[in-house]
């Protein structure tokens, strides 16, 4: 069977390598005569692959010693609500969260924040339809917040944070579930990081969060405790029972970079694949990228046909060549070419092929 270049968003493409030693380990994990589906939690066997999971995530990401890995359920939505509950209990008043507003997910998480505590919008870019990040210097950030949120690559507007917002002593909260492990980080910038594993660390049903542990402990009276960080971290993501499939599944994506050579040889490769799609784009007038350069992309390219009478011809000849899930979000429209850490080089060389093809022909 020929695998075809799937660019979903999310759930997105998987390791090729990864899915093959799945396929191997689905009915016996290593001789344990189980899959691991089937495998108690608190065994040892599961154990095992949820200390190296968190080992090599740690390794991979240069985590420091005093953050927490936590491996939770409910997606990035859920951590909207999540946050809050764990951080507002630092102040001894109702602070503000400021928030810089640069697309659709951005804008999610405002929406469950308002309902612990005050939203200040400190920065946004919906005036220019969420084609750029704001300036950090035009940013105008509360005194005393409780946190500043940031989602660092936007999915559905293909903006991303090129650079580490300095916010001083206020915690930085990201949102990184569509750029993790894509670049080189420095997480000491960071109190929190918080993504769901469904785009570059494996499937669906996995939520990483990444704290700092002078951040643990601060929780509302209210917080269900399967939510609660120092509760989660205190039982070392067994609280309840995880999500024992997708941590094994993140597990081997972690296995593959690091044979990869690791986050910065990803980089590379990443920034090679998103000149190339983007340098196509740019040299034609039948395609148009609405994102400023500056800020655009390195995971997610929205683009659009000049003539959008002809979208449906363009997926249709897409889909028959195995390029598969290009069409846009709904709320844009237009087309979207999610180039993961598991896209190749090979894909998006086919892509910009087709680009081309589908110009000359019209």
């Amino acid at each position: 069977m020929t695998r075809a270049f799937n660019f979903s968003a999310g759930p997105a493409a998987l390791p090729e390598e990864v899915l093959q030693q799945v396929a191997a380990e689905m009915l016996d994990w290593r001789g344990s005569g189980m899959s691991v589906m089937e495998m108690s939690h608190r065994g040892s066997q599961f154990m095992s692959i949820m200390q190296a999971a968190q080992q090599d995530l740690r390794e991979l990401l240069a985590v420091p010693s005093n953050y927490r890995i936590l491996f939770m359920q409910g997606g990035a939505i859920a951590q909207n609500a999540i946050v809050p509950m764990n951080l507002l209990g630092r102040s001894s008043h109702t602070a503000a969260i400021d928030f810089i507003h640069t697309g659709h997910w951005s804008g999610r998480s405002m929406v469950d924040a308002r309902k612990y505590a005050p939203v200040n919008i400190a920065a946004s870019s919906q005036d220019t339809g969420f084609a750029c990040i704001p300036t950090q210097t035009s940013w105008k950030l509360s005194q005393d917040a409780a946190y500043v949120h940031v989602c660092t690559n936007e999915t559905v507007h293909g903006v991303e944070f090129h650079f580490t917002p300095d916010v001083g002593e206020v915690p930085l909260v990201a949102d990184m579930s569509s750029h993790i492990l894509s670049r080189e980080i420095d997480v000491s910038k960071y109190g929190v990081i918080f993504a769901g594993a469904q785009k570059n660390m494996g499937i669906a049903g996995l939520t990483v969060v990444i704290v700092r542990e002078d951040l643990i402990g601060h929780t509302l009276p209210f917080c269900p405790s399967a939510f609660d960080w120092k509760i989660v971290a205190d039982h070392d993501s067994m609280f309840n029972t995880p999500p024992t499939f997708a941590i094994y599944m993140a597990g081997l994506v972690f296995q593959w970079l690091k044979r990869q050579g690791g986050v910065a040889a990803v980089e590379r490769r990443n920034v090679e694949k998103a000149a190339l799609l983007y340098d196509c784009l740019d040299a034609s007038d039948f395609y148009r990228n609405p994102v400023d350069k500056d800020c655009r992309s390195r995971m997610n390219v929205p683009f659009f046909l000049q003539q959008p009478s002809l979208n449906e011809a363009f997926l249709a000849g897409a889909q028959e060549r195995g390029l598969l899930q290009l069409r846009g979000h709904r709320l844009l429209g237009g087309m979207r070419a999610s180039i993961y850490n598991a896209m190749s080089i090979e894909g998006v060389q086919a892509l910009v092929d087709y680009l081309r093809e589908f110009e000359r022909r019209l």
